[in-house]
């Protein structure tokens, strides 16, 4: 069964149900594992997925063995937006699986002939493309303009908007030290005591691979 994430996907957006059903019906389905590759910065877009379930972390490691992690893609996003065009361009980073999860997978062949048949995935590609260079840009300006703490807050609510798990007077988020650093393009010791000084005055807890947000306007930075 397709989760209401796939089926309200932003590249699926402003589609009828009956045409997304088929279109959902002419992907090829691909469980993943987790650490596995499903993309490789560098080679050809010759596929686009949509995230069906899981996690995945989407990367580039510099020149000086730097890794920089552009995003995290959770069910119902879409990527290797490049395989709709007629010469695919090269996937911009590396999609890593965080979790053991499934990938709806088309061809590059297959999309773009759906894409001929429905003109408004090329428009919802592009509105995609767009929404995650304003992301990237809103990241950059936090960079600039707010400090370590700031970002690090910013990047806990945002994720605990988008998946965390509201229960009793708490959000609950599955994520690591060093998954916040990297989102929050702060180092590991910053964040680590960041997050040790917000535990002890009870702004948040934390447990093997979680965190609990319990005072989230303590960390409101705007």
């Amino acid at each position: 069964m397709i989760s209401p994430a796939v089926l309200h996907s932003n590249f699926l957006a402003d589609i009828g149900r009956k045409d997304i059903d088929k279109i959902l019906a002419s992907a090829r389905v691909k469980r993943v594992k987790a650490k596995q590759a499903i993309v490789t910065r560098g080679e050809h877009a010759q596929y686009l997925f949509i995230l069906l379930s899981g996690r995945v972390r989407y990367y580039k490691i510099t020149r000086h063995g730097d890794e920089v992690v552009f995003r995290w893609l959770f069910p119902g996003d879409a990527f290797g937006l490049g395989s709709l065009l007629k010469r695919p361009t090269p996937y911009m980073g590396t999609g890593e699986a965080l979790r053991d999860g499934e990938v709806l997978v088309w061809s590059h062949t297959k999309i773009r002939a759906l894409a001929a048949l429905h003109p408004q995935l090329s428009e919802n590609a592009l509105k995609v493309v767009l929404q995650y260079l304003r992301d990237y840009a809103k990241r950059h300006i936090r960079l600039v303009t707010k400090s370590a703490e700031e970002r690090l807050a910013d990047v806990l609510l945002i994720f605990g908007h988008q998946q965390g798990r509201v229960g009793g007077d708490q959000v609950e988020l599955e994520v690591t030290n060093e998954q916040l650093s990297a989102l929050a393009d702060v180092s590991i010791f910053t964040t680590s005591r960041i997050m040790s000084k917000w535990a002890h005055k009870g702004f948040i807890s934390k447990e093997r691979g979680k965190v609990f947000i319990r005072v989230p306007e303590a960390l409101v930075t705007d």
